[in-house]
């Protein structure tokens, strides 16, 4: 027991540069040995651990990139198409206003028209009238009333006449 502890009392006391050498003694030197030696293995084992699931999760977070990248593809061409869709809609749609808009506006046109036509149709017959009138009481006398009177009926005897 006492060469473990001389042997870790000699580490304390390296020698200086330049001296390498290896202690033959086994009981000594193979516990710090086997120790060391299991300390390596296991921070490489561990290591190698942590290496394969850092790749693992670096493959796992590639292949989620990859499908959000496909899934961001999609969504930009369906978004393209989408928008495409709706502006040739917008379009129909304004075009089959203004056409709405310009049949309206036709109709408005023509139903002014016509209510103009019928408003001075309206007044020159008004004045028609008016001048008809205006002659007749200016010529119309007695005698032209009685003549006028005995002319209708004598057309209602021979009206009469042939119907019997």
């Amino acid at each position: 027991m006492k060469n473990v502890t001389d042997s870790f009392v000699s580490l304390g006391h390296w020698p200086s540069a330049g001296s390498f050498g290896f202690n033959t003694d086994i009981l000594a030197t193979n516990p710090i040995n086997l120790s060391v030696v299991l300390g390596v293995l296991s921070t490489i084992r561990n290591s190698e651990e942590l290496r394969g699931g850092a790749i693992e999760k670096l493959e796992k977070a590639k292949a989620r990139l990859r499908k959000v990248k496909m899934e961001a593809d999609e969504f930009r061409v369906n978004g393209y198409s989408e928008i495409e869709r709706e502006k040739l809609n917008l379009i129909n749609s304004t075009y089959q206003n203004l056409e709405r808009l310009e049949n309206y506006k036709n109709e408005t046109i023509q139903f002014e028209q016509q209510r103009a036509i019928n408003q001075v149709r309206q007044r020159v017959f008004q004045q028609a009238l008016q001048g008809a009138l205006g002659t007749l009481n200016s010529c119309l006398n007695n005698e032209l009333h009685l003549r006028t009177i005995s002319a209708n009926i004598g057309i209602f005897g021979a009206m009469k006449e042939i119907t019997d």
